[in-house]
């Protein structure tokens, strides 16, 4: 059964949380793949704007964000 964000997330006790995201089987957010040598560094701006309007629908602050190649 869901629960409200409210009753999981306490900002009085800890306002900060790290969220990370990782891909899977060498799947690329960003750029360059050295096995098929293709770019993906269009997908950098779409990231931006997706952090941007998620944040918005999920009413949540994004305080900082980092793109890592390990990640």
């Amino acid at each position: 059964m869901t629960r409200p964000r409210s009753s999981l997330v306490s900002v009085i006790d800890n306002p900060y949380y790290h969220c990370i995201g990782r891909c899977v089987r060498r799947a690329l957010l960003c750029g360059d793949d050295p096995v098929t040598g293709k770019s993906f560094e269009h997908c950098k701006s779409w990231g931006r704007e997706r952090l941007a309007s998620l944040t918005e629908a999920f009413a949540t602050e994004l305080c900082t964000r980092a793109v890592m190649n390990n990640h």
